[in-house]
């Protein structure tokens, strides 16, 4: 299963969920589905996005367990 390892990143800069809710520019409820995994797909806009606010690259986005 792949999942979005945003808590980590965050925690690595310093930086906290809802400064990130308010950079995505996203509604809430949306942004509290993606980053608790609860969603089934994620658009290519956000992860760049992601990827720009948290200075990473997608493979460190994201983390393949064996669920």
């Amino acid at each position: 299963m792949i999942t979005l390892d945003v808590i980590h990143l965050l925690e690595k800069k310093g930086k906290t969920k809802y400064w990130l809710y308010k950079q995505m520019g996203m509604s809430y409820q949306n942004f509290t589905r993606m980053i608790r995994n609860e969603t089934k797909s994620i658009r290519f806009e956000n992860i760049e996005t992601l990827c720009l606010l948290l200075e990473c690259t997608p493979n460190e986005l994201f983390r393949i367990t064996d669920d």
